[in-house]
């Protein structure tokens, strides 16, 4: 029986992750398909994921957390990160998962880190945040209002609204989270504070991929080793793949390397 998966985002158009999952069932000769589907309203997402009768989904920018509250059941570091990008049903339940934590810490743990500085608050913040500290990573979180830093403040996080944070130290590693460079030339933060950042700093990295964000492009300029988020989303829709199939007989890191032949 065919079964139908999808990603759940807004704007959702620029997402990759069909080409990498229909690829994958292509190859390995499963009966299954994945598509793309625009949510105008988060508090909608359980409803539309019963009414397309799919078997399991992924959740990205702005519903990770809207994920989280409406699932059956949390599995895994999900429970600790309260976000989901992953859903699967299970005997007629909605189990969420977080497969980005995963997916992060594989695409930068060659990486020389000391400690880290994240940009954003949001779900995907959460993911990053909380892997850094699995790993015993001091991490600190900047962010445009006060009232998305209490979920991390709450964990232990040094915690910072963006117009208060001043450059008096140097982080190894700089994680933009936010969308900021999506679907503009924005930055997350301001201009002179990112240049006062970079200057003691060695790695950027940034979650979205498929193009040089003005925040990655300023990384450069200043002479930092930078990322974006291509291997990240690649190595969490192998987990989640491994996740949504589970006869699937490959493991992630050999789901990933398919994956990695369209993107």
């Amino acid at each position: 029986m065919l079964r139908f998966f999808a990603v759940y985002g807004n704007p959702i158009a620029h997402s990759k992750s069909p080409l990498l999952h229909n690829h994958t069932f292509s190859r390995c000769a499963i009966n299954a398909f994945y598509g793309r589907l625009l949510l105008e309203n988060g508090k909608d997402l359980r409803e539309s994921f019963k009414a397309h009768h799919l078997s399991g989904a992924n959740i990205t920018i702005p519903f990770k957390e809207e994920a989280y509250r409406q699932c059956d059941e949390v599995c895994g570091i999900a429970k600790e990160i309260g976000a989901c990008n992953t859903w699967v049903c299970e005997s007629g339940k909605i189990i969420g998962y977080n497969t980005d934590a995963q997916g992060f810490y594989e695409s930068v743990k060659d990486f020389k880190m000391s400690n880290a500085l994240i940009l954003g608050a949001g779900g995907s913040a959460k993911a990053v945040a909380m892997i850094l500290k699995t790993h015993n990573i001091p991490t600190t979180i900047i962010n445009r209002s006060q009232e998305k830093l209490e979920f991390f403040a709450n964990k232990g996080f040094e915690c910072f609204v963006s117009d208060e944070f001043k450059a008096d130290r140097a982080y190894s590693i700089v994680i933009n989270t936010t969308s900021a460079g999506l679907n503009d030339e924005s930055l997350p933060l301001v201009k002179q504070k990112l240049q006062e950042i970079f200057t003691q700093s060695c790695y950027a990295f940034d979650l979205i991929y498929g193009k040089q964000t003005p925040f990655l492009a300023l990384a450069r300029e200043s002479g930092l080793e930078c990322k974006d988020g291509r291997e990240m989303l690649i190595y969490q829709a192998a987990l989640a793949l491994a996740l949504f199939i589970k006869e699937c007989p490959l493991a992630p890191s050999e789901i990933a390397k398919i994956m990695s032949e369209v993107l």
